[in-house]
């Protein structure tokens, strides 16, 4: 099997899965409940991503100074105006600030 070979089975591949939600749902009204659901989609991966950052490979948390005050300032603007793009955007200002610095 060729790179390419594999990469367009991939890429077909990708492309069904989600047009079958797409076809599957086109006609039909999604249920509240799924649709509150969704709006915690954003928080968790988030939540993930900073959980996986934030550990080495065995597990072990690898938190420096840039991480712990990115972190720290991100929450206080995530508690403060619950918006985020403003929790994303301070969290990530404050972490290139520090990491130049230290």
């Amino acid at each position: 099997m060729t790179v390419f070979v594999a990469i367009v089975i991939v890429g077909l591949g990708t492309y069904l899965s989600r047009a079958v939600f797409i076809l599957a749902l086109a006609n039909r009204k999604i249920p509240d409940a799924v649709i509150v659901a969704l709006q915690y989609v954003a928080p968790a991966v988030l939540a993930a991503l900073i959980v996986a950052l934030l550990t080495d490979g065995d597990g072990n948390v690898a938190i420096g100074v840039p991480e712990f005050t990115s972190f720290v300032v991100g929450g206080a603007v995530a508690w403060r105006t619950k918006n985020q793009v403003w929790t994303l955007f301070a969290g990530m200002t404050v972490y290139w600030i520090v990491r130049a610095l230290v």
